[in-house]
Parts: C-alpha cells; sequence; structure tokens
C-alpha cells in the first residue's frame, strides 16, 4: 500500500511574472544600490518560484512527506504514529496558498484551490494539506491507520 501524489498550479506563474519584473527592474535602474537589491531580490523570487511548482504528498513508510517542489526546500514529515485523526476539509480565502499558521488554528500547507485533509495529531496540534486528490489522500491515511491500529493490537 503507497501514496504518491503530486499536484501542480498555475501559482508559480505568478511568481515567476513577479521574478521577471524584479530582474528587469534590476539591469534598467541607473542606481549602483538599488540595481544590487533588485537582482538579490529577484534572485530570491526566483528560488521561490522553483519551491513553489508543485506540491507532492507521499507515504514515506512511517511518516507522510509533504513537500513542496520540484526544488525541495520546503517539506515535512508528518508521523503516523502521531495522527490522531483525519478527515476532509475546505480551507477558506482567508487561509491563503503557502505555508503558514491558519486564522482557524494549525498550520496550513497548500498550494492551489481549497481541498485539504485535516490532519489532527495526539498532541493537539492540527496541519491541513492542500490537495487536488482530497478523497485519495483521506482513504489511504484512514486505511494506514486502521492497519496501524490492527498491527499494534496483535503485537500485545
Amino acid at each position: 500500500m503507497r501514496y504518491e501524489h503530486t499536484q501542480t498550479a498555475p501559482l508559480y506563474l505568478i511568481l515567476a511574472a513577479s521574478t521577471a519584473g524584479l530582474l528587469v527592474t534590476a539591469w534598467t535602474v541607473p542606481i549602483l544600490p538599488m540595481r544590487i537589491m533588485f537582482s538579490v531580490i529577484g534572485g530570491l523570487m526566483l528560488l521561490l518560484t522553483f519551491s513553489f511548482r508543485q506540491l507532492t504528498v507521499s507515504d514515506q513508510r512511517d511518516h507522510l512527506l509533504v513537500q513542496f517542489g520540484p526544488l525541495p526546500l520546503f517539506r515535512r514529515r508528518v508521523k503516523y504514529a502521531e495522527m490522531e485523526s483525519v478527515q476532509r476539509g475546505r480551507t477558506s480565502f482567508l487561509d491563503g496558498w503557502g505555508i503558514h499558521f491558519s486564522l482557524s488554528g494549525g498550520w496550513v500547507w497548500n498550494l492551489w484551490g481549497f481541498d485539504c485533509v485535516d490532519v489532527k495529531f495526539k498532541s493537539g496540534r492540527r496541519l491541513r494539506i492542500g490537495t487536488d486528490d482530497p478523497d485519495g489522500l483521506e482513504s489511504f491515511l484512514k486505511l494506514y491507520a486502521q492497519l496501524e491500529f490492527a498491527q499494534s493490537s496483535l503485537s500485545k
């Protein structure tokens, strides 16, 4: 039983357009300190553009890996043993996209859209994983949790 799904979205096009604007500005500004500033900010935006082009969620046997890419600067490991419950949900417009703490509580890792899987941990923390495959991710995590519970019951 394995799960891997990659979502792509046009968010990176917004970042790419911003990057292009900054780099063009860097070449046209006659003041050297401003040129350096726009070049540095443009370079950082270029990194973000390649970091937020896709969101991959994959099973890694003992944890779920949530990773933006193709340049994997931002990733999170979610240990199955720490999960308490999983359910399909929807983020709001205020929850937005990217990686941040949500106004409704918990962390949001979302690339595009409003469908998500809401993971609650035994510690009380919460994580909302944005996906365009909410049914598949929810089913996988619930099935995995059932198998994990059955295996721990048999080993006792």
